[in-house]
């Protein structure tokens, strides 16, 4: 892939180019407005290596052709943590038109996006809806799937949705379809999938009367979908604990101690797990309500770009304190120094705000392969499959 063009929109730090680069591909051009997260990118592609400025300001036949287009578009207004407000968002969830606008000038083979998970059920599915049509009448195969890093060796519980697109898909029945384009299939998938003994366009159904939450797997094209809940993607390298990933002896000043003890005693014992993630102590009980501390044998929750996430206390032996920037590098598959041009304040943002280049190499190193081969799955009890 050594002769494929990648550009990066809404880039961040380069969570993507990191990937693609590994993947054979060279990155000619990459775009985001955020002063912090540009010196970032400099500092480690290159002086120059980024436009940093408003999407909106820059002429979409400046960008240079490109065989693969990548973006982690704004995901606030999709966001648990955020208002809520989607593609009605007009200063930040409009900006997926800019990815529509650019597709469908340099028409490239390949596309790959990522956002949040809220995504996909948000409104009942209407925003993933207006998002998959717009993708599919611009004659792209689409394929979406729920990655975590967890299924990489990364104790970050952060479930997001990857968007996949293949330009100009000649598409026929449901084996040959997907044995060909699908990158976010696994074999071990194959014996979940209803369709897999019938035609794929008779499970099909229209994007526009799509009336529900969207599954964590599916596929559209034209004007057709098809979505399935799938259990969560195998493991693709060992998993590990958060405590694996933990710096030793890091500095006094993210330590909260004393402050801690004297508010355990208005706190809850947890003592247990939810969603991997350990929890020690809360004021109200559960995960997410009032003061919590959580401990490191299990893996860490999601990570975000808000401030007060920065505040939360672990218990690390002795100590009760936040995790360093450094421990949030690793979590999200950076190199420990790669924000070191900013300060550790700034990088919590930076890192959380994120994508996790594992995830990405894993999916773009698929493009073009042979990934899944039917043949060697018979369904069993066939009548039973849509049942």
């Amino acid at each position: 892939m050594k002769n494929l063009k990648h550009i990066d929109l809404f880039a961040g730090i380069g969570g993507f180019r990191i990937a693609v680069n590994k993947a054979g591909y060279e990155t000619v051009w990459t775009n985001d407005i955020d002063k912090m997260a540009c010196d970032v990118y400099e500092d480690n592609f290159g002086k120059g290596s980024v436009i940093c400025d408003d999407i909106n300001n820059i002429p979409i036949k400046s960008i240079p052709k490109h065989d693969l287009l990548t973006a982690g578009f704004p995901c606030q207004p999709f966001s648990a943590a955020g208002k809520k407000m989607g593609t009605k968002d007009k200063t930040r969830g409009t900006l997926f038109e800019k990815i529509i606008e650019v597709l469908e000038f340099h028409q490239p083979k390949y596309f790959l996006l990522e956002n949040v998970r809220r995504l996909l059920s948000m409104d009942d599915g209407i925003h993933f809806k207006i998002i998959l049509e717009a993708l599919a009448s611009l004659n792209y195969f689409i394929e979406w799937r729920l990655i975590n890093p967890l299924q990489f060796g990364i104790p970050q519980n952060r479930d997001r949705v990857f968007i996949y697109g293949i330009k100009n898909p000649v598409v026929t029945n449901s084996h040959q379809t997907l044995e060909k384009y699908s990158v976010l299939l696994d074999e071990t998938d194959l014996e979940n999938l209803k369709f897999f003994n019938y035609q794929l366009e008779d499970e099909m159904k229209l994007i526009s009367n799509s009336d529900k939450k969207f599954g964590n797997w599916g596929i559209a094209y034209s004007n057709k979908f098809f979505t399935q809940m799938l259990e969560p993607l195998p493991n693709q390298l060992k998993p590990k604990l958060l405590k694996d990933l933990l710096e030793d002896n890091p500095s006094p000043e993210f330590d909260f101690t004393g402050d801690t003890l004297n508010r355990l005693n208005g706190s809850e014992k947890i003592h247990g797990y939810i969603n991997g993630v350990e929890v020690l102590y809360n004021q109200k009980g559960g995960a997410r309500m009032g003061y919590t501390v959580f401990g490191v044998n299990g893996v860490a929750p999601t990570l975000t770009a808000s401030t007060s996430r920065h505040y939360e206390r672990y218990k690390i032996e002795k100590r009760f304190r936040r995790l360093t920037n450094i421990e949030y590098a690793r979590l999200m598959g950076f190199p420990d120094n790669w924000c070191n041009v900013t300060t550790s304040y700034n990088q919590y943002f930076l890192y959380g705000n994120a994508v996790v280049p594992q995830c990405v190499e894993w999916i773009v190193k698929r493009f073009g392969q042979k990934n899944i081969d039917f043949k060697l799955m018979v369904p069993k009890q066939p009548s039973l499959l849509f049942q």
